[in-house]
């Protein structure tokens, strides 16, 4: 379980939370916790997510559970640092859909003072590494991998499988799009899939 950081106010630096998992491993609902934790210690918090993911809504972060938090929408990487002046806590969802430029935008904030709370996809469809969120990790000073649970074993699932036939690397989508799957069941899904085309 991750413990919240104590804050050193002399050092003047935040940090870097990483979420990253499969679909279906609760994510997002670790975010929304951890800033609702946040807000209810009365810290001013900021949450973004790419203005792409309408899924649930326009501009709330919504969670499988239905669980919610008010966000901003925001095109591009960059709009975030531009929206981030007086706050102490930024949350991030679904970060593998923003471009690479995220990174610094991140590692800027958390130079600034800011805690900076990240989650995303950690590989995409066909199990490679998702966008920026390698170097998210790799930059990250906390990194929480949460795990689905495979919908064939029962097993932890870490790949997020894809039931339809679209071949794009971004597809929204939920359980008639993806299903989460252990390593085993998703090599057997992947070989199935081959000898189908």
């Amino acid at each position: 379980m991750f413990l919240e950081n104590t804050v050193n106010y002399n050092e003047k630096f935040g940090w870097i939370e990483v979420i990253c998992g499969s679909m279906f491993s609760g994510k997002t609902e670790e975010l929304i916790r951890r800033l609702k934790r946040a807000q209810f210690a009365k810290q001013k918090v900021e949450i973004f997510k790419p203005a792409i993911d309408t899924r649930y809504d326009d501009e709330k972060v919504v969670s499988h559970d239905s669980n919610e938090i008010r966000s901003t929408p925001v095109p591009a990487a960059e709009n975030i640092r531009l929206l981030t002046s007086d706050v102490e806590v930024v949350g991030i969802d679904e970060a593998q859909f923003f471009d690479d430029e995220i990174v610094s935008v991140c590692n800027d904030l958390a130079n600034r003072g800011i805690r900076v709370i990240v989650a995303g996809l950690d590989m995409d469809f066909q199990g490679n590494p998702f966008g920026p969120m390698p170097a998210l990790m790799a930059t990250a000073e906390y990194v929480t991998k949460v795990h689905a649970v495979c919908t064939r074993t029962g097993n932890l699932a870490h790949y997020s499988h894809r039931t339809s036939a679209d071949k794009d690397l971004v597809v929204l989508g939920e359980t008639d799009s993806y299903e989460p799957l252990s390593r085993a069941a998703y090599y057997k899904a992947i070989q199935n899939d081959e000898k189908n085309k």
